[in-house]
């Protein structure tokens, strides 16, 4: 039994061992995303299922809530997520408060048909969970929006640089970026500006508005940068290939802190699951032989 035992926690260890080194999947599914191998289903299933319900129910109700600060965080990190065209914040608050009514119910009435106790602080637990789920599926969408825009940047950067230095316009430039790239997030909020600019924005109101929308701080200061070298009528290709630079330095640098945190992550799996089960298969026989024959 404390063979089975033992082997069960290597198991544990080994398997979450290699699932935080070997594989991330944030940026696996923001990799796929970039190249095209998978289609973006950012909508929770659990969401399709209870839309009907949450529409026809909850969100008249929502809407006449006075939660205007609410309203206005969300959009913008449903709009950095990419979801503005799929859910709206108040569609995502009714379906916190969905998910904190149904789970609850679903464990009571679980309990009722077993007939087994009704411990109220599972209730409390489970719907406080089901409300902090639509938030925390928000943020991993957000997450791997974010992962794919900085997969790109290098990429998208070099493209302007190369167009502008062959001649070529900043705007020309963006528009043979969004013509030759992949298609991706980056490219999409390029798209999007170039859209404003045609509609009569100027280019520095343009790029604001995308910085705001992807909502991360190297977007924030690459497009800052480039509205001020606007505003100061320096070279804009001299400040492209400035800005590559600097973000393969940066990225370089995040490298190498993944790196030197591995060492410390490792110790989570090692001391919890590994340890314990080595020390068992080594002594738990001595100990069973000792019982035994004290007995």
């Amino acid at each position: 039994m404390l063979k089975l035992f033992a082997l069960a926690l290597l198991g544990i260890g080994i398997y979450l061992l290699v699932r935080q080194f070997f594989s991330d999947e944030g940026e696996v599914q923001a990799a796929a995303r970039l190249s095209g191998d998978v289609t973006s289903k950012s909508l929770s299933p659990i969401f399709r299922i209870s839309n009907r319900f949450i529409e026809k129910f909850l969100l008249n109700t929502v809407q006449n809530l006075k939660i205007e600060n609410y309203r206005k965080e969300m959009r913008r990190k449903i709009i950095s997520a990419g979801m503005e065209e799929e859910i709206t914040p108040d569609q995502l608050f009714a379906f916190k408060i969905f998910l904190a009514l149904l789970l609850p119910l679903v464990i009571f009435l679980y309990c009722f048909l077993s007939s087994v106790g009704y411990p109220y602080w599972l209730f409390l637990g489970v719907g406080v969970g089901g409300f902090l789920y639509p938030d925390i599926w928000l943020r991993s969408r957000l997450n791997v929006r974010q992962k794919e825009i900085r997969l790109a940047i290098p990429f998208v950067v070099d493209l302007l640089t190369l167009s502008t230095e062959a001649g070529l316009d900043f705007v020309s430039a963006m528009h043979r970026v969004v013509e030759k790239a992949k298609k991706g997030a980056l490219v999409a909020e390029l798209e999007k500006a170039l859209n404003d600019i045609q509609l009569g924005a100027t280019r520095a109101d343009a790029l604001r508005k995308m910085a705001w929308r992807i909502n991360m701080p190297e977007i924030s200061s690459f497009t800052a940068i480039l509205v001020t070298a606007e505003q100061m009528g320096s070279s804009i290709g001299k400040v492209l290939r400035s800005q590559a630079d600097q973000i393969r330095h940066d990225r370089f640098i995040r490298a190498e802190k993944a790196g030197a945190s591995a060492s410390q992550k490792i110790l989570v799996p090692l001391v919890l699951f590994i340890l314990p089960a080595v020390f068992i298969m080594i002594f738990g026989p001595l100990i069973v032989r000792f019982l035994t024959e004290g007995l």
